[in-house]
């Protein structure tokens, strides 16, 4: 029997898109898949979807990620984190605690990380033990978060530098009906580094993580033209923001990430619709 799997973008404060978008699946109790893979925020939403959490990623992002503990340029300028995701993850917890059993007890599910030492993405399963650590490391902004996870042998930054979209890694692990969440209307296009001089120089202790993110544009484009032309015997679904999807990677207007939720929520109940028709 032909793998099903489904996949979770990230994108920051984006990321409230998908948290719609998978209420709506746990609203219909959907979940036709035999494995998961998230990057960066969508790991940290596919963990609420497999714990069953309803909400529990749109109050993460609308009520902490909005906080100064976590957001703060002013300790930024000072040399601090810009994006604190250790302390994100770990109040998170608190606040809204994780039914691990229901997490652990249900499909496997992958996170992306990327490898500081080379450049490229590993995908960690998500256990009981390592769970704290993976969501950390794929979590981990470049520049913008200054601590390095390290476990498991190796250290790590965020997975959306390597990997933005791993559908290409979905399908070497036998997915062969794969429904992607995007974070990006379909029409983006990703851009290529203006300055690589400037990105050389912040990476400098790290000069494959500075490969990774001159050739980032491409591995997100080809990762997208994969996605709308796939082999011949795959099926891609792919469920994207709208147009007229305001949410930047760190937007802070309730208003808005209001109004992001509302549209992965509908997107998520159309795509239901047009599954069962």
């Amino acid at each position: 029997m032909q793998k099903r799997a489904i996949i979770v973008e990230g994108g920051g404060m984006r990321g409230i898109f998908a948290s719609g978008v998978l209420d709506a699946f746990m609203e219909q109790d959907y979940l036709p898949y035999d494995f998961a893979i998230g990057v960066s925020a969508g790991a940290s939403n596919l963990v609420g979807y497999l714990a069953n959490a309803p909400q529990r990623s749109f109050n993460v992002i609308t009520t902490m990620a909005t906080e100064k503990a976590f957001f703060n340029p002013i300790r930024f300028a000072k040399g601090g984190n810009l994006v604190d995701v250790k302390w994100l993850w770990e109040a998170s917890v608190e606040r809204y605690p994780i039914d691990h059993e229901k997490l652990f007890s249900n499909i496997p599910m992958y996170a992306a990380v990327t490898n500081i030492d080379t450049g490229h993405a590993d995908y960690h399963r998500i256990k009981p033990d390592t769970l704290s650590n993976v969501l950390e490391a794929t979590t981990a902004l470049p520049i913008a978060y200054r601590d390095t996870p390290c476990f498991s042998g190796g250290c790590y930054t965020d997975g959306g530098v390597a990997d933005s979209i791993p559908v290409r890694k979905a399908y070497r692990l036998g997915a062969r009906d794969i429904t992607v969440v995007l974070s990006h209307p379909l029409s983006y296009k990703k851009s290529v580094i203006k300055y690589p001089w400037l990105i050389k120089k912040l990476f400098s202790q790290h000069p494959n993580i500075a490969k990774s993110m001159m050739v980032r544009a491409n591995n997100y484009n080809e990762s997208l033209e994969f996605i709308k032309n796939p082999p011949n015997d795959l099926t891609i679904r792919v469920i994207a923001p709208p147009e007229n999807f305001s949410v930047k990677r760190l937007t802070m207007n309730q208003s808005t990430l209001n109004k992001g939720y509302s549209m992965g929520k509908q997107a998520g109940q159309t795509h239901i619709e047009h599954v069962f028709n």
